[in-house]
């Protein structure tokens, strides 16, 4: 329990932030700002309602999903990769990221209307974000990674009911089970819309593992996902690679494109991993190693190993959203469903993707493996259990298993 407490303890450090709360109630614009950026999206929510326009929703459950639409603008001058939070409140839509609308949504009609008005290419996309977020965090999260990526696509936000606090991650998790069947229902709505021709998921950790519950759902509910959804992107999904084996196949087929991003360097993966029992997280996998290679090639899934890149997040656990070069890629690339392995792709910062089984250099050095640096994973803990090795974790996974023979 001491060393349980100590790992939350680390996160804790790692992860203190200085913004205010209580962003979201909107600011208006002037001819100053005409140079700023607008963002707008649709967010379904499992959270309560707070009651207050400030946040508008909390970290508790509620058994009825709500819709809003809201919009955010976003500064001119910033640093890519980055959400520009205000220092104090009002925000300031020359400097910050700012809320400039807020709407409820009460019926689908009303949702497919505002869909129809911000088409884009019948392109939809839907962000799912992690452990440890409030309300306005995947908000600004996604307006920052919609902007920097310069993606066509309708921005969708699913959240769900996170406390925000690092002591809580039991909580969070039960959070996503608690939303499972929410998210399967907005994504056969949205499915349902003809304006929607392709839906591409974007989930980051714990939000990934809410992602594969609800394509696993709606697998065995039809046999198969819906065929409107063709990708699904995963950013250090914080899922045991067993669990996510099973995920996958129960699914049923055809499945979407899956791309994950792993780093062997994510601090928060390497607490996740501590804390469930030392069990390997499969955001941090080296993809380039056996037996991994071997089981993505006959998956069909492409894994980007972003060890080498560097960003200002501490835990290198948010790489996929503060990188230029990966932000653009995925806008560019992956959202539409294209190839990683023609000569057009080129990043600067050393990242291999394994695409097919087949390791491809779309950086300028080749990855290689890196501990997590965190020490207190690799002490020795009371009644040590060696982790199964990566054969024994996968090999009959891969496969659909009956009750009797």
């Amino acid at each position: 329990m001491a060393k349980h407490n100590a790992a939350l303890f680390l996160l804790l450090i790692l992860t203190s932030c200085g913004h205010p709360e209580g962003v979201m109630t909107p600011v208006s614009t002037s001819l100053s700002t005409a140079q700023t950026s607008k963002v707008d999206m649709l967010v379904a929510t499992t959270r309560s309602p707070s009651g207050d326009p400030a946040t508008l929703f909390n970290g508790e459950r509620s058994s009825k999903p709500h819709l809003t639409q809201i919009s955010i603008s976003i500064p001119a001058k910033r640093e890519t990769g980055t959400v520009q939070w205000p220092k104090r409140l009002p925000p300031d839509p020359a400097t910050d990221f700012a809320v400039t609308n807020v709407q409820q949504i009460d019926t689908v009609a009303q949702g497919r209307v505002w869909f129809r008005q911000h088409v884009k290419g019948g392109h939809a996309l839907v962000f799912i974000h992690g452990f440890n977020n409030t309300y306005e965090d995947s908000v600004f999260r996604l307006a920052q990674i919609v902007h920097d990526s310069k993606m066509q696509a309708t921005p969708i936000l699913f959240t769900w009911p996170s406390r925000a606090e690092i002591t809580a991650y039991q909580y969070d998790k039960e959070s996503t089970n608690y939303s499972r069947t929410a998210l399967e229902q907005a994504l056969r709505t949205l499915a349902a819309d003809p304006d929607v021709k392709d839906i591409t998921i974007m989930a980051h950790s714990m939000g990934t593992w809410l992602a594969m519950e609800s394509l696993r759902q709606m697998g065995i509910r039809d046999g198969h996902v819906n065929s409107k959804i063709r990708n699904v992107i995963l950013a250090s999904p914080d899922i045991d690679i067993q669990v996510f084996a099973k995920q996958y196949v129960e699914m049923g087929d055809p499945r979407p494109k899956f791309t994950i991003f792993v780093s062997q360097d994510d601090k928060a993966l390497a607490v996740s991993s501590f804390i469930t029992g030392r069990v390997s997280r499969l955001g941090a996998i080296n993809p380039a190693e056996e037996p991994y290679r071997s089981r993505l090639e006959k998956a069909g899934i492409t894994a980007i190993d972003l060890t080498k890149v560097k960003t200002h997040d501490r835990l290198n656990h948010g790489k996929f959203a503060e990188s230029p070069e990966i932000v653009q890629l995925i806008g560019e690339r992956l959202m539409t469903g294209q190839t990683l392995t023609d000569s057009k792709v080129t990043l600067g910062q050393g990242i291999t993707a394994v695409v097919g089984g087949t390791m491809t250099n779309i950086g300028t050095v080749a990855a290689t493996a890196v501990a997590a640096p965190v020490a207190i994973i690799e002490q020795p803990v009371t009644k040590k259990r060696p982790p199964r090795s990566a054969d024994q974790t996968l090999d009959g996974d891969l496969k659909q298993q009956t009750l009797t023979q």
